[in-house]
């Protein structure tokens, strides 16, 4: 008997009209990184340490010791293979798993490299290049995460030494959730508050401190560190998050990261070029969000939209089969957004990377012209788009019914690990706020104080022109046209001139949920415009016929964007009822809504294409519902006979525990005679 879901693979595949070779290149920049990606991927999933086979029966313990020696296995592959640095910390991305030694490549390099002295860095770069240190990133506190300003822990500077003295004055101040710091990382990067001789606090600052004795791995004296314990849903389970608290231990001058704040000898304090010069380390991390969430997004959307078109359920068509779950409205209008953010965020996450780039060197040079803008993107995105895959990860596993919640689907895993990040690097409701400051601080120098022209706008700020400066080109015509990729351009950024308008308006009196809305409003614009430009350069990459159909990829996040902000632009009258087909029509919302399924409905030969399209492998997915060749049953079968439980017909407990309970109930039952 032929295996259906072969066979519904197979055909998926057939119907599409796009090359799955040239998304490949399009989606990791070229056929150059696209053939690094595949060789890299080819020896990692050919060796033994990394096998996947038994993880999900692993206790924490087991999976903290297994992520070690898949840590120490990856630098053997890259001496093996001749590997760059950038190949290796590649590799370590792609592993499927958040591993101890993701905060030192994400976070603690870095950040020592752009904000040590040239004397720190020529001590210590080639150690913590070549992984003979393993560092962290100790900001977070028991008492504060996101308010780095009301950090506790002190660096009180004494100029007799010429020392700095590392000191948790309260229990409040104990670092807390510090990846890697737990069991792993011998050095750290630590944020404290910078105490001079005179007693002035002149707030957090960044200093170089080893944690542990290099010969046996023993905690230094004066510090205290342990791991926090397990986290929500199994999440992070391979990473010791962990905590640690100073008791006046001492760190030479020269451990300052003082590239751009120091303290002289004789304890003078050095100012820096930018008051939030030292948040380039959140900034850094943030860019890097955007493209991490476009391929975790990608990794959900492809196993729910594989198992969605194998997956038959309900009434039966005219060849006796029941329908495809992908074709019914309820899932595809679903799922197919999610496709589409994936592709938004790996693009942009890419464009975003080489601002930030950009950014840097020019702080290098001592230039911050960027950094107050930079910082107010990085934080609406992050907010974006950790909220987004949050929300796409749970569909995608929601779509593919109870099946999704087990662990062998491999979204649950997925949205475990990727859950913290609303609340990492900036909690999300937190960053609202500094948004929607940069807004208004924007609105008022364009609009109030009319202190700066038109021109002089930001990519970030650059809908607040329609406030000052409408035109043709900035008004909404009265026949929306669904189709037209700048009509909901357009609109978001009206919407969000109009919002950031009304929260001026009632600044000292906003509602609860104000922040909010305007900084996804805000953000939303800034990403709409992004999506205009991508959408402009799809004819000379990829081109084709891939062109075309990646042009309705990005309308229909457009058109889903301004579906999700309905009530604000009904709110501001932004959709008019004049525009509805007739008076039967009321509801304005109507053509966007209809236009946003004539858009799945076209998409939905593509999908398949467009899933293979991110490049996943099996072994990259991990998932018995989101095989390649859409063998999901027969896989889901042969793991379940992995499960531990079903080594014996009769459990371990049945003697100790089922039978008197049996005997119990039957006893009670009259029927001890059964």
């Amino acid at each position: 008997m032929p295996n259906q879901n072969l066979t519904d693979m197979a055909e998926a595949r057939r119907r599409s009209s796009v090359d799955a070779a040239k998304l490949h290149r399009f989606a990791w920049g070229g056929e150059k990184e696209w053939q690094t990606k595949q060789r890299i991927v080819s020896v990692l999933s050919n060796d033994p340490a990394l096998n996947k086979t038994r993880r999900s029966f692993l206790s924490r313990t087991e999976l903290y010791t297994r992520a070690l020696a898949m840590t120490k296995r990856l630098y053997e592959l890259k001496d093996e293979h001749g590997w760059s640095t950038e190949e290796a910390t590649f590799a370590a991305r792609i592993m499927d798993e958040p591993l101890p030694i993701y905060l030192h490549n994400a976070a603690f390099e870095p950040v020592l490299l752009s904000q040590g002295s040239p004397e720190l860095k020529e001590k210590y770069q080639e150690l913590v290049a070549q992984r003979g240190i393993v560092g962290c990133y100790i900001q977070t506190e028991l008492g504060h995460g996101t308010n780095v300003a009301s950090l506790e822990t002190t660096a009180t500077y004494f100029p007799e030494t010429r020392e700095f003295e590392i000191h948790s004055p309260t229990l409040t101040s104990s670092k807390w959730w510090v990846g890697a710091l737990g069991k792993t990382a011998t050095h750290g990067v630590i944020q404290a508050r910078l105490i001079l001789p005179s007693g002035k606090d002149v707030g957090p600052h960044l200093f170089f401190i080893q944690l542990r004795s290099l010969e046996d791995h023993r905690t230094l004296p004066g510090i205290t560190i342990g791991d926090i314990g397990p986290k929500a849903m199994a999440g992070y389970n391979a990473v010791d998050n962990g905590y640690a608290r100073f008791d006046h231990v001492r760190i030479p001058r020269e451990h300052m990261l003082s590239a751009f704040a120091s303290v002289t000898p004789d304890g003078q304090y050095v100012h820096p070029p930018h008051a939030k010069i030292s948040y380039g380390g959140m900034m850094y991390i943030r860019s890097s969000m955007v493209v991490s969430a476009g391929w975790t997004i990608a990794k959900g959307a492809t196993i729910a939209i594989r198992y969605a078109t194998v997956r038959r359920q309900g009434g039966k068509g005219a060849d006796g089969l029941e329908r495809q779950v992908i074709a019914y409205p309820s899932v595809y209008h679903r799922l197919l957004p999610t496709l589409a953010h994936a592709y938004v965020f790996i693009i942009l996450g890419r464009n975003l990377w080489k601002a930030f780039s950009d950014m840097s060197a020019r702080l290098a040079a001592g230039d911050t012209s960027l950094l107050a803008e930079m910082h107010a993107t990085t934080s609406g995105l992050k907010i974006l788009v950790s909220t987004v895959a949050i929300e796409d990860l749970e569909t995608a596993r929601r779509s593919m019914g109870g099946h999704g919640f087990s662990d062998f689907a491999g979204v649950g895993r997925l949205y475990a690990d990727y859950l913290p990040a609303a609340t990492y690097e900036g909690d999300n409701y937190v960053l609202d706020q500094q948004v929607v400051r940069a807004a208004l601080k924007a609105y008022d120098t364009l609009v109030i104080r009319k202190a700066r022209s038109v021109s002089e706008l930001t990519p970030s700020s650059l809908y607040l022109r329609l406030l000052v400066k409408p035109d043709s080109a900035t008004t909404i015509p009265a026949a929306l046209v669904w189709t037209d990729p700048q009509t909901s351009i357009l609109l978001l950024e009206q919407r969000a001139a109009a919002m950031v308008a009304e929260r001026a308006k009632h600044q000292n009196d906003p509602d609860a949920s104000s922040d909010t809305r305007v900084a996804r409003a805000v953000t939303d614009a800034f990403v709409a415009v992004q999506v205009g430009e991508i959408i402009r350069g799809l004819e000379r990459i990829p081109g084709g016929r891939e062109a075309q159909v990646l042009q309705k990829v990005y309308l229909l996040h457009l058109l889903t964007t301004l579906e999700s902000g309905l009530v604000d632009l009904l709110s501001f009258g932004l959709l008019s009822t004049s525009v509805v087909a007739s008076a039967r029509e009321a509801d304005p919302s109507r053509g966007l809504r209809m236009a946003i399924k004539q858009l799945c409905i076209e998409l939905l030969p593509e999908a398949i294409a467009l899933t293979d399209g991110f490049g996943f492998g099996d072994w990259e997915l991990d998932s018995a519902l989101g095989r390649y060749d859409g063998n999901a049953y027969e896989e889901l079968w042969k793991r379940v006979q992995m499960e531990p439980l079903n080594k014996s017909e009769v459990p371990d407990g049945y003697e100790e525990f089922i039978k008197p309970l049996l005997a119990r109930g039957q006893r009670l039952a009259g029927k001890s005679k059964l």
